[in-house]
Formats: C-alpha cells, structure tokens, sequence
C-alpha cells in the first residue's frame, strides 16, 4: 500500500502539483480527468497548465513529464453521469480516460456513482442503467489493464444494495469499488455499520478516498439524515470517529495493495494559512497508520 492526494486537495494548499506532493512527502497523485480529456500538469509552465489526453503523442508528452517529475498517477478521477440525457458522451469520455490510464500505466479509472435524477428511479432501474453503462464501456477496452472503481458517492452509491447489484449484474474482475472511507458515514450510517460495509466491499476494492468526520458522541451509533451538519464535523484523518488504522487493516487482510488517497475536506474549517500543516499531519497519519 501507498499514499498518494487528490489533486483539488493539493493545489488548495499549494501552488502546484509538484510542491504540494513534496510538500506531503509523496510521490502519488490522483487527477480529475476533466471533459475536455485534460488533467493538471504536475509542474506547470507558461502556456502549459494542463496536459491534453486526446492522441498518442499527447499521452507519451504526459508520461515524460511524470518521469521528469518523478510522479505516479494513482488513478484518473471521472465526473461522469450516466443520468445524463447526452449518455453517449458520457461513455465516450470514460472510454477515452480508460484508453489513456491503460498507454500510461496507471491502474484504476474512478467511477462517480451519482446519477442525474436518481432518486426518482427505482433501484432496479439505475442498477440496470449503470451495469450497462460498465458493460459498453468494458466491451470498448477488452485488453486495458485498468480497473473501474465506482465510488460509494451521493445518495444511491453509499447505498451496499446499490454497489452489490452492481457487481453482480456487471460480472468483471475489472469492475469494483473506489472506497471513500468517510462517505458511508457521511450517509448516515451508525459508525459500527460503516466498518461492517467497508469490509464486505474491500475485496472489490479497486482504489480509495480517504476522509474523516468527528460526531458527537451521542449520534455516532444511531441512523443520520445523509450529510448531517458536515461542514461543521468534518475533519481531519486523526481526529475524526473513523480508525483509519481498522480501515487498512481491513483493506490489507482483504488483499488490497494499491493506494491509500488522501482527501481531506475539512480544510475550510481551518485559516488557510494553516492548509498546508493541515494535510502534513494527516500524511504523516498516513505513514504511522501504513
């Protein structure tokens, strides 16, 4: 296991990439492809902010500028909505961010789990939607060695019945989850439930957020409207409800190898000035727990 940020996460703290990751101590980062099939260069230049995926000789001037830079990718990060009432694009894009993890390398495709208007569908409908949605995707890069991650995001995707549907209706190896280790909390469930989902789904696990959330006492253990006050209870790694600590040790029993991502939302509770000793802490977390 390794560590690695989210690219949003970073550049809060840093001016760019490169000093965010040298900044934290590491060499792995997570990047946003974004629609136009870009992603943030890792040490800017003028003229040069983000990197274009579209063509083999756009990959290849990527893949120097990670060697360069001495930076793994750990994933590409995709904002997809297969809700979309354009859905042909959104395949398409994801396809394209396949084709471009496989030609460098990097070894999982994050999936949102979110779906335009799906809490007006029954279940039965959006599992049905999605799996389809994998499944062409997965036809169009028989041979990519990389792995679609579905993050457990939103509403339906923190739902287990959703993401086990899921897995079973697609049938690949290739498919799994993208664990976020504070969004089933987040959801609402009792802090005992949130380690019991976690380790049903860590030997599907295919890459992960890593957040925390520090609730009083009293309301750890009961059902919670989904995002109950999390602005206010957000927090960093260490000091929140959720033992990081049981989490690898769940992930690492379950066989899972690749990395641990850091994506801590509670900067905006903090002076900024304090941002960047904010995620050094939960970085050297990070070491200690790993």
């Amino acid at each position: 296991m390794y560590l690695s940020v989210r690219d949003h996460i970073a550049l809060c703290a840093w001016p760019s990439l490169k000093e965010g990751l040298d900044g934290l101590g590491f060499d792995a980062v997570e990047l946003e492809f974004a629609r136009d099939n870009s992603v943030f260069a890792i040490r800017p230049s003028p003229g040069k902010e983000r990197f274009k995926l579209d063509t083999p000789n756009a990959i290849e001037e990527f893949r120097k500028h990670l060697d360069e830079n001495k930076v793994r990718v750990s994933a590409f990060l995709m904002s997809n909505n297969f809700g979309s009432n354009d859905l042909e694009n959104e395949i398409k894009w994801t396809i394209n961010a396949v084709k471009a993890a496989d030609m460098l390398g990097i070894q999982a495709v994050r999936i949102d789990a979110i779906m335009h208007g799906e809490k007006d569908q029954p279940l039965e409908h959006n599992v049905t939607l999605f799996a389809d949605c994998m499944k062409r995707i997965l036809d169009a890069t028989p041979d990519a060695r990389v792995d679609l991650g579905v993050e457990n995001h939103g509403y339906q995707g923190n739902m287990p019945e959703f993401l086990d549907q899921l897995l079973e209706r697609v049938g690949s190896p290739r498919v799994g989850i993208t664990i976020d280790t504070g969004n089933f909390y987040w959801r609402g469930h009792p802090l005992s439930r949130v380690y019991e989902i976690i380790e049903h789904f860590a030997p599907y696990c295919k890459h992960t957020h890593a957040k925390n959330i520090n609730y009083p006492p009293d309301i750890r253990e009961v059902e919670r409207e989904m995002g109950y006050k999390y602005g206010e209870y957000v927090s960093p790694l260490r000091d929140g409800d959720i033992d990081h600590r049981r989490v690898v040790a769940i992930l690492k029993k379950a066989g899972y190898e690749r990395d641990l991502c850091l994506e801590d939302e509670s900067l905006g509770r903090w002076p900024r000035e304090e941002w960047q000793s904010v995620l050094k802490r939960d970085a050297d977390f990070f070491r200690e727990i790993i």
